[in-house]
């Protein structure tokens, strides 16, 4: 995908990505989108792009270049492309195959947006359904190695870390303090952010939770607990680094971050907590205390087989650069937040 090689799914036509295309002069009929990028493009008043939890096939009144195709799948751009249609939502009996597509786009982390047997297009590769689910199986991760790690909050750390045969992406434990029996480990979740983890954006309040959190592992142990931080290689909540920094566009434009995220028609949220879960069984770790807002968190570590004991608070404060944005994941996601 990253590549820009075409897709065929059985049963399905060939489906070329938008954003990594690379053969020149590729157009097409069709294009399939998602959903929620179809409500944009005012699209949801028609019967074949009513139902959000569907792909939407879209024909327009000529043919889509790449220009014009990635006029229609980035939003960020809308406001140099305000006249873009009139388009035709159309039927299509090859839905499986479009969701998986759709999905491995965002794992790639590029629009969610495809020709659709476009013409001129390069040799496609072949994959199933089946593909897409081994991609995404948790099961798949293992642990890779494990070193000493003196970091500022605690010079007597461990890290640990973790990957799979088919993933580029490698999460990270971070074990601060003695294991022991007596004492449940301090666990936080903490998905990658470029921006706010290294850069220090005020955007968000990553960075500083991520501090914050080793702080409080880092005490623990002083009482003779321990701590454990899992580093997530998720950036945007699964969208991606560049995905990440179109919805920044599209905040400065006026959307929240929640909208701005299905304008790009992705998920509001896409973390693989599963893999949060998995990295704590191959640990042996089965109850924990969990710092988070988020009771997402507490529910999908509990699906998976992990006992959240008790939910440890985890809130800062706002800034002016991030006021909005936490009073959205209050508001709007549910986040434990003042």
């Amino acid at each position: 995908m990253r590549h820009g090689w075409p897709l065929r799914f059985p049963d399905a036509p060939l489906l070329q990505p938008v954003e990594t295309a690379f053969v020149g002069g590729l157009t097409a009929d069709t294009m399939l989108i998602s959903a929620s990028r179809a409500v944009t493009l005012k699209l949801a008043n028609q019967l074949e792009a009513a139902n959000p939890s569907e792909p939407v096939l879209l024909r327009g009144t000529e043919l889509f270049d790449l220009a014009a195709a990635m006029a229609v799948a980035d939003p960020s751009a809308d406001l140099a492309h305000p006249l873009q249609g009139p388009f035709k939502a159309l039927t299509f009996d090859w839905r499986g195959a479009a969701a998986g597509a759709l999905d491995l786009a965002r794992i790639a982390g590029i629009l969610p947006a495809f020709l659709v047997d476009p013409r001129e297009a390069v040799e496609a590769q072949p994959i199933a359904l089946s593909d897409v689910v081994a991609l995404t199986d948790p099961h798949n991760l293992k642990l890779a190695t494990r070193a000493r790690l003196p970091v500022a909050a605690a010079e007597d750390a461990e890290i640990i870390a973790y990957r799979s045969a088919d993933d580029t992406r490698e999460h990270v434990a971070l074990v601060i303090g003695q294991r022991s029996a007596e004492h449940l480990p301090l666990v936080r979740l903490h998905s990658e952010c470029l921006t706010g983890d290294v850069l220090s954006s005020l955007k968000c309040d990553c960075g500083p939770q991520l501090d914050g959190a080793l702080a409080a592992m880092a005490e623990e142990a002083k009482q003779g607990g321990w701590g454990v931080l899992l580093y997530l290689r998720q950036e945007g909540r699964g969208i991606g680094l560049v995905n990440k920094l179109r919805a920044y566009r599209l905040q400065d434009q006026g959307h929240d971050t929640i909208d701005a995220n299905t304008r790009l028609g992705l998920p509001d949220e896409a973390r693989d907590f599963p893999v949060a879960a998995r990295m704590l069984a191959l640990m042996n770790i089965e109850r924990i205390r969990l710092m988070t807002n988020n009771p997402a968190k507490v529910d999908a570590l509990g699906s998976e087989g992990i006992e959240v004991v008790e939910r440890v608070a985890h809130s800062l404060g706002a800034g002016a650069h991030n006021e909005h944005y936490l009073a959205t994941k209050r508001d709007r996601a549910g986040h434990f937040l003042p």
